[in-house]
Parts: C-alpha cells; structure tokens; sequence
C-alpha cells in the first residue's frame, strides 16, 4: 500500500516488475472539507500523486499507466448536446480542475518518456458499497413517501455500473487502440430523474410512488433551503457520448443499467437487514 502518493521511494519498490499501471487513487468529493486550501490539497494528491506516479513508471520501464478521470473535466452540465472526449475542457469545482491538470502531466510525460497512457472519463460510478449522493438518493427511493420527481422527465443523467467501469479498464490495459486516447464511457442508456427513481423503487420492491411537481417549483424550494448542488444534480442534465470509446475499443458494457441497478439494490437491501439484525442482537 502506498499511503502517500508523491513518496517516489515508496512509488518505485510497489511498481518493481509492474507492465501496466490502472491509476484510481484520488482526493474526491470530500464532504465537509476541513481543510484551509482544499485546491491546494487536491492539487497534491491528485496532480502531484500523478505526476509522481507517471514519472516512476517511466524510469522502470512500465509500458502503460491508464488513469481514471472524471467527466467533470469537462464540466458540470449538458443542455443540448452530451460532453464527447474531443469537447474543450471546462472543469468548475476543484476536484474537476485537479483531474484535468493530472490528465496534462500525464500526457506531457508520455511525449517526453515514451510511457503509454490511456484515460477514461466517468460519470457517476455506482454499484454494491457505493457511497455519498447515490446512496442517500437509494434511500430516499426505499421509503415509502411518495416523491416530487413526477414531472422531472426531461432531464439526462449518465451512469456507470462498477462491473461495467471494471470491464472497460481492464480492456483498456491490453487493447493495442488504446494508447494516448481519452475514453468516456456509460452504461449505454441516460436516465431521466423520474426513469431513475421508477427503476430504483422497481429494484428495492417498492412501487414508483411519484408525484408530478415543475421543476421551477422543486429548484427554488432546494434553493431556499440551501440545497442548490442537490437541485442541479437531480432536476438538471450530465450525460456523455461514449461511441468513440465502443468504436476504438470494440468495447460495450457487458451489464444493462437494469442489471446494474438491482445488483446495486440488492446490496442495500442486505447491508439494511444485516444492520437491523446486528441491532436487534445488541
């Protein structure tokens, strides 16, 4: 394990032997951040760190390092048409900007050193132990409430199931086509924020149970309240194009977003029975 990832001693002995390198390891989406610079401590981890890494894999002779970005290098929204891998760059939070300034380090290394680098851009990764928004967002599903998103038809989001993001790194690691691109990859259908929630509540048991508010009326109430990120998330659209990534690879993703879905329902559906289980024993 490397516990600091600009430790290029620690680095150097973990990459001995290695051929390929699937870079993962990032500072993201912290909640409550305490620290007085977080820029700053994204830019260490996640511009540094990779830069570190990129140049001892280099020195050892690794032939390819593929490393996880995030569509939010290319921004927050899309409104007419989806984000491609040739859009310019626009990231906005610093999570956002630090992953797109480690994507130039790293393509400026491999021009200078001859080390192969391929990067995939994700949207929203879930599936079995997924954490933060998604889960908070499996929850609101599994109540019995009914919920405001009845009218929220029109919106996009992309997703990506774990197995599927797995499948394609590791594709990625091996496909001959797949050095110096930038890959953006899906699960193959976008999802209205009502068409989520349906197949959520679908996959937890529970029926769709929604009712039909504008989303002016839902922003300004998120707005009021303080919530305007949670409102842009799920009343607005973020949604790819990933065909370039199916067309260079010969790739798709081997799990539908059904699959993916109720894998991942299932999985909270268990933990809860086993936290209630462990409650009832205490």
């Amino acid at each position: 394990m490397v516990a600091d990832l600009t430790d290029t001693n620690t680095l150097r002995s973990a990459m001995v032997g290695i051929e390929c390198i699937i870079h993962l390891a990032a500072r993201a989406h912290v909640m409550d951040d305490q620290s007085s610079n977080p820029m700053a401590e994204y830019r260490r981890i996640n511009v540094d760190g990779t830069r570190a890494i990129a140049k001892v894999a280099s020195q050892l002779g690794v032939k390819r390092l593929v490393f996880l970005s995030s569509v939010k290098v290319n921004g927050e929204q899309t409104f007419e048409n989806s984000y491609t891998a040739s859009d310019i760059p626009a990231p906005e939070d610093p999570y956002g900007i630090s992953k797109f300034e480690a994507e130039q380090a790293l393509q400026e290394i491999s021009v200078r050193t001859g080390l192969e680098t391929a990067i995939v851009r994700t949207p929203l990764v879930y599936g079995p132990d997924v954490r933060a928004n998604f889960l908070s967002l499996i929850s609101l599903a599994n109540s019995s409430a009914p919920l405001p998103f009845g009218a929220i038809t029109d919106n996009r989001r992309s997703l990506i199931y774990i197995q599927n993001l797995v499948d394609l790194l590791i594709t990625v690691t091996h496909h001959p086509a797949a050095k110096g691109h930038i890959f953006l990859a899906r699960d193959g259908v976008d999802l209205s924020t009502a068409e989520l929630i349906r197949q959520l509540r679908a996959a937890l048991g529970k029926s769709a149970r929604m009712v039909a508010i504008p989303s002016t009326i839902l922003r300004g109430l998120l707005s009021v309240l303080g919530k305007r990120n949670i409102g842009d998330r799920l009343l607005g659209s973020l949604a790819i194009e990933d065909q370039a990534t199916r067309d260079v690879l010969g790739w798709s993703p081997p799990f539908s977003i059904e699959d993916g879905l109720k894998q991942t329902a299932d999985w909270y559906l268990s933990n809860k029975r086993s936290r209630l289980s462990h409650s009832a024993e205490g």
